[in-house]
Protein backbone atom coordinates (compact mmCIF):
# COMPACT_ATOMS: atom_id res chain seq x y z
CA UNK A 1 0.00 0.00 0.00
CA UNK A 2 1.05 3.71 -0.69
CA UNK A 3 2.18 5.41 2.87
CA UNK A 4 1.62 8.74 0.48
CA UNK A 5 -1.90 10.73 0.30
CA UNK A 6 -0.42 11.95 -3.01
CA UNK A 7 1.51 9.82 -4.89
CA UNK A 8 -0.27 9.37 -8.02
CA UNK A 9 0.30 7.61 -11.05
CA UNK A 10 -0.55 8.65 -14.60
CA UNK A 11 -4.29 6.92 -14.67
CA UNK A 12 -4.78 8.12 -10.99
CA UNK A 13 -4.15 11.74 -11.46
CA UNK A 14 -6.55 11.55 -14.60
CA UNK A 15 -9.57 9.92 -12.41
CA UNK A 16 -8.78 12.86 -9.85
CA UNK A 17 -8.23 15.22 -11.61
CA UNK A 18 -12.05 14.46 -13.94
CA UNK A 19 -13.51 14.25 -10.49
CA UNK A 20 -12.10 18.00 -9.35
CA UNK A 21 -13.58 19.29 -12.93
CA UNK A 22 -16.86 17.92 -12.66
CA UNK A 23 -17.08 19.21 -8.62
CA UNK A 24 -16.27 22.62 -10.06
CA UNK A 25 -19.27 22.49 -12.78
CA UNK A 26 -21.33 20.99 -10.78
CA UNK A 27 -20.93 23.59 -8.04
CA UNK A 28 -20.94 26.65 -10.45
CA UNK A 29 -24.45 26.31 -11.35
CA UNK A 30 -26.46 23.95 -8.58
CA UNK A 31 -26.65 25.93 -5.73
CA UNK A 32 -27.58 28.74 -8.01
CA UNK A 33 -30.63 26.59 -9.49
CA UNK A 34 -33.39 27.95 -7.33
CA UNK A 35 -32.59 31.52 -8.27
CA UNK A 36 -32.23 30.95 -11.75
CA UNK A 37 -35.74 29.61 -11.93
CA UNK A 38 -37.45 32.22 -9.29
CA UNK A 39 -35.74 35.09 -11.89
CA UNK A 40 -36.64 33.04 -15.23
CA UNK A 41 -39.75 31.42 -14.85
CA UNK A 42 -43.21 31.62 -12.89
CA UNK A 43 -42.59 28.71 -10.06
CA UNK A 44 -44.24 28.72 -6.85
CA UNK A 45 -41.42 28.12 -4.60
CA UNK A 46 -42.76 24.62 -3.62
CA UNK A 47 -42.42 24.18 -7.52
CA UNK A 48 -39.01 25.17 -7.51
CA UNK A 49 -38.58 22.64 -4.64
CA UNK A 50 -39.48 20.03 -5.87
CA UNK A 51 -37.56 20.31 -9.56
CA UNK A 52 -34.18 20.72 -7.41
CA UNK A 53 -34.97 18.20 -4.84
CA UNK A 54 -36.24 15.93 -8.20
CA UNK A 55 -32.90 16.53 -9.45
CA UNK A 56 -30.80 15.32 -6.45
CA UNK A 57 -33.87 12.39 -6.36
CA UNK A 58 -33.55 11.22 -9.60
CA UNK A 59 -30.09 11.09 -9.25
CA UNK A 60 -29.60 9.41 -6.54
CA UNK A 61 -32.64 6.22 -7.15
CA UNK A 62 -31.61 6.09 -11.07
CA UNK A 63 -27.80 5.46 -9.88
CA UNK A 64 -29.20 2.22 -9.81
CA UNK A 65 -29.82 1.69 -12.78
CA UNK A 66 -26.87 3.89 -13.96
CA UNK A 67 -24.51 1.69 -12.34
CA UNK A 68 -25.64 -1.48 -13.90
CA UNK A 69 -25.58 0.34 -17.24
CA UNK A 70 -21.99 1.00 -16.21
CA UNK A 71 -20.90 -2.69 -15.82
CA UNK A 72 -23.30 -3.59 -18.74
CA UNK A 73 -21.65 -1.00 -21.54
CA UNK A 74 -18.51 0.35 -19.91
CA UNK A 75 -17.44 3.06 -17.62
CA UNK A 76 -15.58 5.41 -19.85
CA UNK A 77 -18.75 4.92 -22.81
CA UNK A 78 -21.46 5.99 -20.49
CA UNK A 79 -19.47 9.06 -18.58
CA UNK A 80 -18.75 9.65 -22.35
CA UNK A 81 -22.03 10.01 -22.84
CA UNK A 82 -23.11 11.86 -19.58
CA UNK A 83 -20.59 14.38 -20.35
CA UNK A 84 -21.46 15.60 -23.77
CA UNK A 85 -25.11 15.58 -21.94
CA UNK A 86 -23.84 18.20 -19.31
CA UNK A 87 -22.50 20.25 -22.21
CA UNK A 88 -25.43 19.87 -24.48
CA UNK A 89 -27.43 20.83 -21.40
CA UNK A 90 -25.89 23.59 -20.20
CA UNK A 91 -24.82 25.23 -23.91
CA UNK A 92 -28.83 25.17 -24.93
CA UNK A 93 -29.62 27.06 -21.57
CA UNK A 94 -27.99 29.73 -22.80
CA UNK A 95 -31.07 30.44 -24.84
CA UNK A 96 -33.78 28.99 -24.31
CA UNK A 97 -36.82 30.78 -22.99
CA UNK A 98 -40.28 29.40 -20.92
CA UNK A 99 -40.58 27.80 -18.18
CA UNK A 100 -41.51 24.15 -19.74
CA UNK A 101 -38.21 23.96 -21.27
CA UNK A 102 -36.20 25.36 -18.92
CA UNK A 103 -37.30 23.00 -16.44
CA UNK A 104 -36.83 20.35 -18.86
CA UNK A 105 -32.86 21.01 -19.34
CA UNK A 106 -32.04 21.67 -15.82
CA UNK A 107 -33.89 17.87 -15.10
CA UNK A 108 -31.49 16.69 -17.42
CA UNK A 109 -29.32 17.59 -14.57
CA UNK A 110 -29.86 13.49 -13.84
CA UNK A 111 -26.67 12.51 -16.32
CA UNK A 112 -25.39 12.56 -12.92
CA UNK A 113 -26.55 8.99 -12.59
CA UNK A 114 -23.91 8.08 -15.55
CA UNK A 115 -20.86 9.85 -14.30
CA UNK A 116 -20.84 8.97 -10.70
CA UNK A 117 -20.96 5.08 -10.62
CA UNK A 118 -18.27 4.95 -13.48
CA UNK A 119 -16.07 7.12 -12.26
CA UNK A 120 -16.18 5.37 -8.85
CA UNK A 121 -16.14 2.05 -10.61
CA UNK A 122 -12.59 3.39 -12.33
CA UNK A 123 -10.97 4.56 -9.19
CA UNK A 124 -11.73 1.70 -7.31
CA UNK A 125 -10.04 -0.23 -10.29
CA UNK A 126 -6.32 1.68 -9.41
CA UNK A 127 -6.80 2.68 -5.89
CA UNK A 128 -5.05 0.21 -3.38
CA UNK A 129 -6.19 0.93 0.32
CA UNK A 130 -9.45 3.64 -0.14
CA UNK A 131 -7.03 6.75 -0.34
CA UNK A 132 -8.14 7.73 -3.48
CA UNK A 133 -11.53 8.11 -2.63
CA UNK A 134 -10.15 10.92 0.18
CA UNK A 135 -8.55 12.77 -2.78
CA UNK A 136 -12.16 12.74 -4.40
CA UNK A 137 -13.30 13.98 -1.72
CA UNK A 138 -11.12 17.15 -1.36
CA UNK A 139 -11.54 17.39 -5.02
CA UNK A 140 -15.22 17.63 -4.03
CA UNK A 141 -14.44 20.34 -1.00
CA UNK A 142 -12.21 22.47 -3.81
CA UNK A 143 -15.44 21.77 -6.29
CA UNK A 144 -17.18 23.46 -3.05
CA UNK A 145 -15.06 26.33 -2.96
CA UNK A 146 -14.27 27.16 -6.46
CA UNK A 147 -17.40 26.49 -7.89
CA UNK A 148 -20.21 28.72 -5.98
CA UNK A 149 -17.30 31.55 -6.38
CA UNK A 150 -17.61 31.22 -10.25
CA UNK A 151 -21.16 30.83 -10.09
CA UNK A 152 -21.95 33.76 -8.30
CA UNK A 153 -20.01 35.93 -10.18
CA UNK A 154 -21.01 35.04 -13.17
CA UNK A 155 -24.63 35.02 -12.19
CA UNK A 156 -24.82 38.31 -11.71
CA UNK A 157 -22.81 39.67 -14.55
CA UNK A 158 -23.42 37.12 -17.30
CA UNK A 159 -25.83 34.44 -17.57
CA UNK A 160 -24.89 33.33 -20.49
CA UNK A 161 -21.16 32.87 -19.50
CA UNK A 162 -22.99 30.83 -16.09
CA UNK A 163 -23.33 28.14 -18.43
CA UNK A 164 -20.87 27.96 -20.66
CA UNK A 165 -18.37 28.35 -17.97
CA UNK A 166 -19.44 25.20 -16.39
CA UNK A 167 -20.45 23.73 -19.77
CA UNK A 168 -16.41 24.24 -20.40
CA UNK A 169 -15.65 22.14 -17.33
CA UNK A 170 -17.40 19.20 -18.20
CA UNK A 171 -15.89 19.54 -22.14
CA UNK A 172 -12.67 19.40 -20.55
CA UNK A 173 -13.65 16.40 -18.78
CA UNK A 174 -14.71 14.69 -21.75
CA UNK A 175 -11.32 15.77 -23.54
CA UNK A 176 -9.61 14.34 -20.78
CA UNK A 177 -11.65 10.81 -21.05
CA UNK A 178 -11.74 10.75 -24.86
CA UNK A 179 -7.71 11.22 -25.14
CA UNK A 180 -7.02 8.96 -22.10
CA UNK A 181 -10.08 6.51 -23.32
CA UNK A 182 -7.65 3.93 -24.13
CA UNK A 183 -5.67 3.23 -21.06
CA UNK A 184 -8.75 3.88 -18.88
CA UNK A 185 -11.09 1.71 -21.49
CA UNK A 186 -8.43 -1.08 -20.50
CA UNK A 187 -9.62 -0.68 -16.55
CA UNK A 188 -13.58 -1.48 -17.52
CA UNK A 189 -11.79 -4.81 -19.58
CA UNK A 190 -9.71 -5.56 -16.79
CA UNK A 191 -13.26 -5.37 -14.93
CA UNK A 192 -14.21 -8.58 -16.93
CA UNK A 193 -17.97 -7.31 -17.65
CA UNK A 194 -20.41 -9.72 -16.20
CA UNK A 195 -23.24 -11.85 -18.19
CA UNK A 196 -26.05 -10.07 -19.93
CA UNK A 197 -28.22 -12.55 -17.23
CA UNK A 198 -26.45 -10.56 -13.89
CA UNK A 199 -29.01 -8.78 -12.03
CA UNK A 200 -29.55 -5.88 -9.41
CA UNK A 201 -31.01 -7.93 -6.85
CA UNK A 202 -28.49 -9.94 -6.60
CA UNK A 203 -25.99 -7.08 -5.40
CA UNK A 204 -29.12 -6.19 -3.64
CA UNK A 205 -28.97 -9.57 -1.39
CA UNK A 206 -25.30 -8.62 -0.18
CA UNK A 207 -25.64 -7.71 3.53
CA UNK A 208 -21.97 -5.63 2.98
CA UNK A 209 -23.58 -3.64 0.57
CA UNK A 210 -26.84 -3.07 2.24
CA UNK A 211 -25.30 -1.59 5.56
CA UNK A 212 -22.42 0.11 3.60
CA UNK A 213 -25.48 1.69 2.10
CA UNK A 214 -27.46 2.24 5.32
CA UNK A 215 -23.97 3.80 6.62
CA UNK A 216 -24.18 6.35 3.93
CA UNK A 217 -27.49 7.06 4.49
CA UNK A 218 -27.20 8.16 8.26
CA UNK A 219 -23.93 9.73 7.56
CA UNK A 220 -25.84 12.25 4.87
CA UNK A 221 -28.83 12.67 7.00
CA UNK A 222 -26.65 14.32 9.48
CA UNK A 223 -24.59 15.64 7.09
CA UNK A 224 -27.54 18.02 5.24
CA UNK A 225 -28.58 19.35 8.15
CA UNK A 226 -25.15 21.90 7.70
CA UNK A 227 -27.05 23.62 4.61
CA UNK A 228 -30.43 23.04 5.56
CA UNK A 229 -31.02 23.69 9.74
CA UNK A 230 -27.69 25.39 10.36
CA UNK A 231 -28.54 28.91 8.47
CA UNK A 232 -31.89 28.52 10.11
CA UNK A 233 -30.26 27.90 13.68
CA UNK A 234 -27.77 30.79 13.29
CA UNK A 235 -30.54 33.54 11.96
CA UNK A 236 -32.73 32.72 15.31
CA UNK A 237 -29.52 34.56 16.78
CA UNK A 238 -28.13 36.96 14.45
CA UNK A 239 -31.13 37.54 11.98
CA UNK A 240 -30.10 39.85 9.27
CA UNK A 241 -26.66 39.37 10.01
CA UNK A 242 -26.66 35.07 9.68
CA UNK A 243 -26.47 35.07 6.04
CA UNK A 244 -22.60 36.70 5.92
CA UNK A 245 -22.15 34.74 9.46
CA UNK A 246 -23.15 31.92 7.88
CA UNK A 247 -21.11 31.94 4.68
CA UNK A 248 -17.94 32.51 6.91
CA UNK A 249 -18.82 29.30 8.62
CA UNK A 250 -19.06 27.42 5.48
CA UNK A 251 -16.10 28.83 3.90
CA UNK A 252 -13.77 27.85 7.08
CA UNK A 253 -15.65 24.72 6.40
CA UNK A 254 -14.01 23.72 2.91
CA UNK A 255 -10.97 25.31 4.00
CA UNK A 256 -10.33 23.09 7.43
CA UNK A 257 -11.88 20.51 4.92
CA UNK A 258 -8.64 20.46 2.63
CA UNK A 259 -6.23 20.86 5.74
CA UNK A 260 -7.49 17.80 7.32
CA UNK A 261 -7.95 15.34 4.89
CA UNK A 262 -4.16 14.52 4.79
CA UNK A 263 -3.81 14.08 8.80
CA UNK A 264 -6.89 12.20 8.24
CA UNK A 265 -5.60 10.11 6.04
CA UNK A 266 -2.48 9.07 8.27
CA UNK A 267 -4.52 8.89 11.36
CA UNK A 268 -6.65 6.19 9.22
CA UNK A 269 -3.25 3.99 8.36
CA UNK A 270 -2.65 3.85 12.37
CA UNK A 271 -5.89 3.99 14.28
CA UNK A 272 -8.16 0.34 14.28
CA UNK A 273 -11.22 1.49 12.32
CA UNK A 274 -13.64 1.39 14.99
CA UNK A 275 -12.02 3.87 17.05
CA UNK A 276 -11.68 5.91 14.26
CA UNK A 277 -15.00 6.11 13.29
CA UNK A 278 -16.30 6.72 16.67
CA UNK A 279 -13.74 9.75 17.18
CA UNK A 280 -15.94 10.87 13.58
CA UNK A 281 -19.19 10.51 14.87
CA UNK A 282 -18.01 11.73 18.48
CA UNK A 283 -16.56 14.83 16.48
CA UNK A 284 -20.29 15.29 14.83
CA UNK A 285 -21.62 14.80 18.13
CA UNK A 286 -19.88 17.18 19.83
CA UNK A 287 -20.50 19.89 17.11
CA UNK A 288 -24.12 19.47 17.54
CA UNK A 289 -23.17 20.79 21.24
CA UNK A 290 -21.45 23.57 20.04
CA UNK A 291 -24.32 24.76 18.12
CA UNK A 292 -26.92 24.57 20.37
CA UNK A 293 -24.43 26.97 22.82
CA UNK A 294 -24.45 29.08 20.62
CA UNK A 295 -26.94 31.16 21.54
CA UNK A 296 -24.04 32.08 24.00
CA UNK A 297 -21.08 33.44 21.18
CA UNK A 298 -20.23 33.21 17.52
CA UNK A 299 -17.05 31.48 19.08
CA UNK A 300 -19.35 28.54 19.91
CA UNK A 301 -20.34 28.20 16.04
CA UNK A 302 -16.50 28.12 15.05
CA UNK A 303 -15.90 25.93 17.39
CA UNK A 304 -19.01 23.47 16.37
CA UNK A 305 -18.08 23.73 12.62
CA UNK A 306 -14.21 22.55 13.39
CA UNK A 307 -15.49 19.73 15.11
CA UNK A 308 -18.26 19.55 12.41
CA UNK A 309 -15.38 19.29 9.47
CA UNK A 310 -13.09 16.65 11.42
CA UNK A 311 -16.30 14.40 11.81
CA UNK A 312 -16.80 15.19 8.33
CA UNK A 313 -13.56 14.18 7.12
CA UNK A 314 -13.25 10.36 8.70
CA UNK A 315 -16.85 9.40 7.78
CA UNK A 316 -17.86 10.86 4.67
CA UNK A 317 -15.49 9.47 2.04
CA UNK A 318 -16.29 5.93 4.32
CA UNK A 319 -19.15 4.74 2.38
CA UNK A 320 -17.21 4.66 -0.90
CA UNK A 321 -14.22 3.60 0.44
CA UNK A 322 -16.47 0.90 1.67
CA UNK A 323 -17.89 0.00 -1.85
CA UNK A 324 -14.88 -0.23 -2.89
CA UNK A 325 -13.54 -2.80 -0.51
CA UNK A 326 -16.20 -5.07 -1.22
CA UNK A 327 -17.32 -4.88 -4.64
CA UNK A 328 -15.41 -7.05 -7.50
CA UNK A 329 -14.25 -6.25 -10.49
CA UNK A 330 -17.63 -7.10 -12.78
CA UNK A 331 -19.70 -5.62 -10.26
CA UNK A 332 -18.25 -2.04 -9.16
CA UNK A 333 -20.76 -0.45 -11.32
CA UNK A 334 -23.74 -2.21 -10.06
CA UNK A 335 -22.40 -1.97 -6.26
CA UNK A 336 -21.44 2.20 -6.47
CA UNK A 337 -24.87 2.85 -8.21
CA UNK A 338 -27.13 0.92 -5.43
CA UNK A 339 -24.94 2.93 -3.25
CA UNK A 340 -25.88 6.52 -4.79
CA UNK A 341 -29.23 5.89 -2.74
CA UNK A 342 -27.59 6.96 -0.03
CA UNK A 343 -27.83 10.71 -1.03
CA UNK A 344 -31.58 10.10 -0.07
CA UNK A 345 -30.36 11.93 3.36
CA UNK A 346 -29.86 14.80 1.85
CA UNK A 347 -33.97 14.21 1.56
CA UNK A 348 -34.61 12.79 4.36
CA UNK A 349 -32.15 14.93 6.49
CA UNK A 350 -33.82 18.52 6.24
CA UNK A 351 -37.03 17.31 6.43
CA UNK A 352 -36.62 15.43 9.36
CA UNK A 353 -34.56 17.99 10.62
CA UNK A 354 -37.38 20.72 9.66
CA UNK A 355 -39.66 18.73 11.94
CA UNK A 356 -37.73 18.06 14.88
CA UNK A 357 -36.39 22.19 15.23
CA UNK A 358 -40.04 23.36 14.80
CA UNK A 359 -41.00 21.26 17.84
CA UNK A 360 -37.69 21.56 20.07
CA UNK A 361 -34.50 22.61 19.88
CA UNK A 362 -33.17 20.67 22.47
CA UNK A 363 -34.58 17.78 20.80
CA UNK A 364 -33.27 18.44 17.76
CA UNK A 365 -29.57 19.10 19.05
CA UNK A 366 -29.82 15.63 20.60
CA UNK A 367 -31.17 13.59 18.28
CA UNK A 368 -29.01 14.94 15.32
CA UNK A 369 -26.25 13.83 18.00
CA UNK A 370 -27.01 10.81 18.85
CA UNK A 371 -28.33 9.42 15.34
CA UNK A 372 -25.00 9.66 14.15
CA UNK A 373 -23.65 6.91 16.15
CA UNK A 374 -25.94 4.15 13.91
CA UNK A 375 -23.05 4.20 11.50
CA UNK A 376 -20.72 2.56 13.67
CA UNK A 377 -22.63 -1.16 13.61
CA UNK A 378 -23.18 -0.81 9.72
CA UNK A 379 -19.81 0.37 9.28
CA UNK A 380 -17.78 -2.07 11.30
CA UNK A 381 -19.74 -4.80 10.71
CA UNK A 382 -19.60 -5.43 6.85
CA UNK A 383 -15.59 -4.57 6.65
CA UNK A 384 -15.34 -8.46 6.59
CA UNK A 385 -13.38 -7.78 3.08
CA UNK A 386 -13.76 -10.47 0.19
CA UNK A 387 -10.74 -11.57 -1.46
CA UNK A 388 -8.90 -9.51 -3.35
CA UNK A 389 -10.14 -6.52 -1.53
CA UNK A 390 -7.25 -4.45 0.59
CA UNK A 391 -8.66 -3.13 3.79
CA UNK A 392 -6.87 0.12 5.74
CA UNK A 393 -3.94 -0.60 8.01
CA UNK A 394 -5.31 -1.12 11.44
CA UNK A 395 -8.50 -2.59 10.39
CA UNK A 396 -9.77 -6.29 10.94
CA UNK A 397 -13.14 -7.62 10.48
CA UNK A 398 -13.63 -7.34 14.18
CA UNK A 399 -12.69 -3.73 14.43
Amino acid sequence: MSGSLWRLGRTQAILVLGALLNAVAFFAVLPFAPLYLADRTSLSASAIGLVVGGIAFTASVGGVLGGALVDRFGAVRLMTAGLAGYVVVYTSLTSVRGTFAIVLLLSLGVFRLLLEPGGKKLLSQVDDDGRLFRLRYMAFCMGGIVGPAVGGVLYTTNVVAFFLVPAAFYAGYLVLLVTCGRELSALDRDADRPSSSYALRDAARDRRLLAAVGAGLTIFFVFSQLESMLPLIVRDKYGDAAGSYFAALFIANAVLALALQPLIYRASRKVPRGPFVIAGCAAFALSFACFWAGQHGLVWYFAGIALWTLGEGVLLPMPDIAVHEIAEGDRKGVYFGIAELRYLGFFLGPLTGGLLLDSAAPLYFTAMALVIFACVPLLLGRFTAPSGAVPERGTTGAD
